[in-house]
């Protein structure tokens, strides 16, 4: 009889340890980026260069029924010549369990920076959107959308 309680604690401990150690695996991937993460992010990418607003238009809804389908679609100014073209845009959610959602790359032959995709939202959060040029200048718009259904954690 003793043994057999010492063998029921002893697989308790091992259940226990398990699941901890699944949780310490799971739980930076189950936490909620924020403000701070999402500006660590593009610190970076990006350093402290300068970011100005214009030539980005972000068009995501104000507000989502479903959060776990949410249009957005990006459009950025630019001749895309071999001179002048946009690089790359990432998009950034400041609510999400990671902060990057996406990111695009572009080239002169493309003819246009434009791009559209759908995410998954958990909550009302801000949607950050990045352009890169090539000339290195960065220009950048944000928009906030209300979620009233979650999608990806609620």
């Amino acid at each position: 009889m003793i043994l057999k309680s010492v063998e029921t604690t002893r697989r308790e401990t091992l259940t226990l340890a398990a699941i901890a150690g699944l949780a310490a695996f799971l739980a930076p991937r189950i936490s909620v980026a924020d403000e701070k993460v999402v500006a660590a992010e593009i610190q970076k990418l990006y350093g402290d260069k300068k970011m100005e607003s214009g030539k980005v238009k972000l068009e995501v809804p104000e507000i989502a029924e479903n959060g776990l389908v949410v249009p957005v679609n990006v459009e950025v100014e630019s001749p895309m010549t071999d001179k002048d073209y946009v690089k790359a845009v990432h998009v950034f959610a400041d609510g999400n369990p990671l902060p990057g959602v996406v990111s695009y790359k572009f080239t002169p032959a493309c003819g246009k920076a434009a791009a559209s995709t759908r995410m998954r939202l958990a909550q009302t959060q801000n949607i950050i959107c990045i352009a890169e040029m090539s000339d290195g200048k960065l220009y950048t718009a944000k928009a906030n959308v209300k979620v009233t259904i979650g999608g990806c954690g609620g």
